[in-house]
Formats: C-alpha cells, sequence, structure tokens
C-alpha cells in the first residue's frame, strides 16, 4: 500500500490532514512540535531515536470485544453499533466487531456494524476453533483475527499441548483462508510469556499457512517497556518486511501507554486497545493515550482524530454504565478546567498551566469556584457571569465561597455564586 496526501486541510481542525491508503481516505494527526508546551529535554536524540516518522501509527480498536470483558460491563447490540460508528469518526484505522458465538446480541450486533459501511475496516475475533470461523463467514465478516495462547502456563489451564496448539494455528487459519476470509491476523496469546523458540516457530506455521499478520500479545501486562520494544523488534526480524506486526498490551503495572509507546520504537505497525483503556482486569492500552503521547512527546504522526476523543468516550461510559475519573488523560472532564486560585491567577497564559491546547482533545477551558478558590477567581467567575463585584467586596465573597464549598465538600455552582454576590454586594 502507498500512502499519498491528499491537497487541503481539514477546515474545523487545520491540524489534521488527509491522505490516501490505498483507495480509502484517512485523517491523520502530525501536530508540530511547537503545537505542544512540553520540555526541549524530550527533542535530545536518544529520546527522539528508533521512531519511523515516514507512515502513521494506526489503531485497532477491541473495545466492542476486549473492552466489553470489564467486569460488569455490557454492551447492547444498538450500544455496539452506536460505538463503531463513533470510532470510525474518530478515524479508527480498524474496529474488531466483537465474538458473534457469545449470544444472539452480539450476532446482531456484528451483523449490523459490517452492514454499516464504515470507513474503518471491521474484523472479528475468533478462537482457533472451525465454528466461531463459521460464524464469521455467516455474516460476512472479511477480515478475521484468530487467537490460541502459546504459553506454556495458559496451555497447561487448557488442558493443551504445544502439539495441539501449533495443530490447532495450522489447521484454523489455513480453513479461514480457504473458505474466503481475505486477511489473517495470528493473536498469539499470552506472547510475552511464551518460549520465544516455540512462539517463533508458531509464527512461522501460522504464516506459512496464510497468516497476513500477527499480534505480539501481553495478555496479563507484564512486559517492561524496554522488553516490549525489543520483543517487537525481536518479531519483525522472523516474520519480515511484508508481515504487519501488532502490539496488544494490558495496563496491569501501569505501563500499557509506555509499553505501546516502545512497542511503536520496536517496529509496531498497529497498537491495540480500547476507548478508556476497559478491559480485563486493569484494562487495556486506551489508543487515545497513546496517540497524544506519540504526537506530543514524539513527533510520529497517528491515524486517529484527537478532537472526537471525548465525544467517544462519553458514549461508551454511557453505555458502560461507568464514569472516568474527571482527571483521567484526553478525556477527564476537568483536564482543563481550573479551582485553584494560584493556577486561576495562570489562567492568561494555557501554556503556563497546560501541556497542550484545549482545542487538540476537543476540550473547553473554565474556571469553577470552590474551597481552593482565591480573589483572582472571584474577579473571573464575575467577570465571566456579568457580576459587578466591588474590589472591596471580594474577600467577603471569597470567604462565602470557601465556606460553601468546604462546609458542603463540593464545588459552588454558578447560581449559587450569584446569590452570593447578590446578598453580599
Amino acid at each position: 500500500m502507498v500512502w499519498e496526501q491528499i491537497p487541503g486541510k481539514d477546515q474545523e481542525f487545520p491540524q489534521y490532514f488527509y491522505i490516501k491508503f490505498g483507495e480509502r481516505p484517512v485523517k491523520i494527526t502530525d501536530l508540530p512540535k511547537e503545537k505542544f508546551w512540553t520540555t526541549e529535554l524530550n527533542e535530545a536524540k536518544d529520546v527522539q531515536a528508533g521512531f519511523d516518522r515516514s507512515k502513521p501509527v494506526r489503531f485497532y480498536d477491541t473495545t466492542l470485544r476486549d473492552g466489553e470483558q470489564s467486569v460488569g460491563v455490557c454492551f447492547s447490540a444498538d450500544d455496539k453499533f452506536q460505538i463503531a460508528c463513533k470510532l470510525a469518526e474518530l478515524g479508527v484505522g480498524r474496529i474488531e466487531s466483537g465474538f458473534p458465538r457469545v449470544s444472539d446480541e452480539d450476532t446482531r450486533a456484528v451483523k449490523r456494524i459490517l452492514e454499516a459501511g464504515l470507513l474503518s475496516e471491521i474484523w472479528g475475533f475468533s478462537r482457533a476453533v472451525q465454528a466461531d470461523i463459521d460464524a464469521h463467514i455467516e455474516l460476512g465478516t472479511e477480515f478475521l483475527l484468530i487467537e490460541i495462547t502459546t504459553s506454556d502456563r495458559k496451555m497447561k489451564a487448557f488442558g493443551f499441548t504445544r502439539e495441539k496448539v501449533m495443530q490447532k494455528v495450522t489447521e484454523s487459519v489455513k480453513y479461514a483462508r480457504d473458505a474466503g476470509i481475505k486477511k489473517v491476523n495470528f493473536f498469539a496469546v499470552d506472547s510475552t510469556r511464551s518460549d520465544l523458540g516455540y512462539l517463533k516457530d508458531v509464527y512461522a506455521a501460522a504464516i506459512e499457512n496464510g497468516a497476513n499478520e500477527v499480534s505480539v500479545v501481553d495478555t496479563i501486562g507484564v512486559c517492561a517497556p524496554e522488553t516490549t520494544e525489543r520483543l517487537v523488534r525481536e518479531v519483525k526480524s522472523w516474520v519480515g518486511p511484508g508481515i504487519p506486526v501488532h502490539w496488544h498490551g494490558h495496563n496491569d503495572f501501569g505501563m500499557a501507554t509506555a509499553a505501546a509507546i516502545a512497542a511503536v520504537r520496536g517496529g509496531a505497525d498497529w497498537i491495540q486497545g480500547t476507548i478508556n483503556g476497559m478491559g480485563e482486569r486493569a484494562g487495556n492500552a486506551d489508543i487515545c493515550e497513546v496517540a497524544l503521547a506519540l504526537q506530543g512527546l514524539y513527533h510520529v504522526p497517528v491515524e486517529l482524530d484527537l478532537s472526537k476523543a471525548r465525544g467517544v468516550s462519553k458514549l461508551v461510559q454511557k453505555a458502560g454504565k461507568y464514569t472516568v475519573d474527571g482527571w483521567k488523560p484526553v478525556v477527564g472532564e476537568f483536564l482543563y478546567t481550573r479551582e485553584s486560585g494560584g493556577v486561576v491567577s495562570q489562567f492568561h497564559i494555557p501554556e503556563s498551566i497546560e501541556p497542550y491546547p484545549a482545542d487538540i482533545v476537543g476540550a473547553d477551558r473554565k474556571i469553577v469556584l470552590g474551597k481552593k478558590s482565591g480573589l483572582v477567581s472571584i474577579e473571573m467567575k464575575g467577570k465571566e457571569l456579568g457580576l459587578n463585584i466591588p474590589d472591596d467586596k471580594r474577600g467577603v465573597v471569597l470567604a462565602e465561597v470557601k465556606d460553601v464549598g468546604t462546609r458542603y465538600g463540593r464545588l459552588v455552582s454558578d447560581d449559587e455564586f450569584k446569590g452570593i454576590v447578590q446578598r453580599l454586594c
């Protein structure tokens, strides 16, 4: 495939441009480093070395399958369809539609997503089991990720042997390709805890029988970033330049984003992950956090429209009946909300208190009032609401704001503030 830039910029967000990947227009984020207010220390050669910036990093989203494995989350077929549509708007290159054999609801979801004509490629998920593959073929799935464990620990849990796993890999991949599946990604579960000699042989067998791509999978989230980079580079050397390599990581040690960055440096073509970092145990890599870090810290172009991240996040939270922390990177409600008076005093110079402009992630900047407010907070909020607060009254208004915030343990609403000003001024 050849990447070709399409003339013209996005009118609403000029930091984005489009390229053509085959026949498909793809929205790329490639912001100049001046757009981020980080540190020149990041520009050191040893920090920036090793990344291939000639093409964007692409994302394979598994929110609808691996993300739904978050305990207590149950997306309806309609939820999954709506999320898939939003993921396509986000610019995700590939969307994993789900696992139809889980339930009739999942079957309906996969079918509807396949029929929607979304710009993203729609991939199916299957174990190395013929019935799983057949279920996708019946629905019209063209691209399929096929998984089986390659680590001795998990083989023992499943009652498998190395020979049995190898047989299942060769038979299932060949069956899928012979049945008309256009592309197969072989997903080696628990790759990072597998014997490397055996892992190499399994990848080779999968490719020999028709696998087009392979995934390096840190199922239990145990890989340090340095280990991730080294392993991905080694796998790339095994499979050769014609086989795209994916990285799939989990966040059990809080390193999912760092490991994904390291995987890119090691040569990974695709990063798998989810919206909000949903997933089994501590979750998966959050694809929006990975995209932001690649852009803001390493100047690596990504196939993702970060200005849409917060909208997708809110939809997934609503469908999953949960709420992320207000301070979560990229999508947190309070990333650009300031309460502390000392911080509000710097609000007029965004780069003094923020690492990148709010418009990159489609957020709004604002101040709120509470226990931690200062005199400048009273002044700015008064101007925002069109209130006349005499200089000699700001102190008593502030004292009342702090009292309400402390007494009730919450923020002071704009209506409450108006009432305070009306009463004291």
